[in-house]
């Protein structure tokens, strides 16, 4: 990536905050029967009613708009602990892209994306949010926290991943989350921001590693990023092509069309397995084209939101 293509890469995220919060209007807007519709600033500061709960906080003005019980939040409230981890691998900056837009992302563009929407939402919530990247190493790792300056800070350090691709080696994906599982002592709702890409040897060692994310009964969502044209379906025309690994450097030249239902049918076993064992340690698994809008992830985190209480 030439410098021009860097400047112009984090010109998109330059105010990434502001850039979040259209995301989540867009998202917002765009739920026409959700009882959300048309008020966003209710969407953050409301809370639905659980039967059983006190009846002192609810917004009867907001139940006679929507028919549907919620209750206030109040400055004091942090009622959830959220832990965001972003996979920085070089294999998360596929595909290659010189001009960064909302619809054209690569797989790094898309998590830190989801990652300050969510953050949006959360910040509104008054909820602690924490960070960790890691790549060929532990790159960082922040507490949960809900103060500005905490948020602001987060802000930075994901502009600052997109605006300089990572070079990394082959990453071992399992020795960090086994050590980012050891950091988060208090109960949270853990997002995992990945492609999975890893040698077949190393499954199971994967698949223990996101077993100890569960520990201390957190909650962990596994959004699974794939360019799906292209990673899953194996999209390309016939002509010779050379498949580079951007993390070991091996190659291989090749006809796509020669190998395009081998191919496929591979990757969608392993996300079949994938799926199977995140169901086993009662894992939420989310398969998310990044060529999508970020509609998958944000319901997503409605969903675990509510049901982590």
């Amino acid at each position: 990536m030439d410098v021009r293509s860097e400047l112009s890469n984090a010109y998109l995220f330059q105010n990434l905050e502001l850039l979040a919060h259209q995301i989540v209007e867009g998202f917002i807007s765009g739920i026409h029967k959700s009882p959300f519709h048309g008020f966003s600033a209710e969407f953050a500061e409301h809370k639905i009613y659980n039967p059983g709960q006190s009846t002192k906080h609810i917004d009867w003005k907001l139940f006679a708009r929507t028919d549907r019980l919620y209750t206030k939040r109040f400055e004091d409230e942090t009622n959830l602990r959220c832990h965001m981890i972003l996979d920085n691998s070089a294999s998360m900056y596929y595909p290659e892209v010189k001009d960064y837009a909302l619809g054209n992302l690569n797989k790094i563009g898309f998590g830190v994306l989801s990652i300050a929407a969510l953050m949006q939402v959360l910040k509104k919530q008054r909820d602690a949010v924490g960070l960790s990247i890691y790549s060929d190493s532990y790159e960082f790792h922040t507490s949960e926290k809900n103060s500005e300056r905490h948020f602001q800070m987060l802000y930075s350090k994901l502009n600052e991943v997109v605006a300089h691709k990572n070079q990394s080696q082959e990453t071992k994906t399992y020795t960090f989350l086994h050590q980012i599982a050891e950091k988060i002592h208090r109960r949270s709702l853990i997002f995992l921001f990945t492609d999975m890409f890893q040698t077949e040897t190393e499954e199971e060692k994967l698949f223990e590693a996101l077993r100890h994310l569960k520990y201390n009964k957190h909650s962990v969502v596994l959004f699974h990023l794939l360019d799906q044209e292209h990673e899953l379906h194996f999209n390309f025309d016939n002509a010779p092509k050379r498949f580079v690994d951007v993390e070991t450097g091996a190659h291989i030249d090749i006809y796509a069309d020669s190998f395009k239902k081998a191919y496929s049918e591979k990757v969608l076993q392993y996300q079949k397995d994938l799926q199977m064992r995140c169901a086993q340690y009662r894992i939420k698994y989310v398969g998310v084209d990044i060529r999508s809008d970020f509609s998958q992830v944000l319901n997503s985190f409605m969903i675990e939101r509510q049901k982590f209480g």
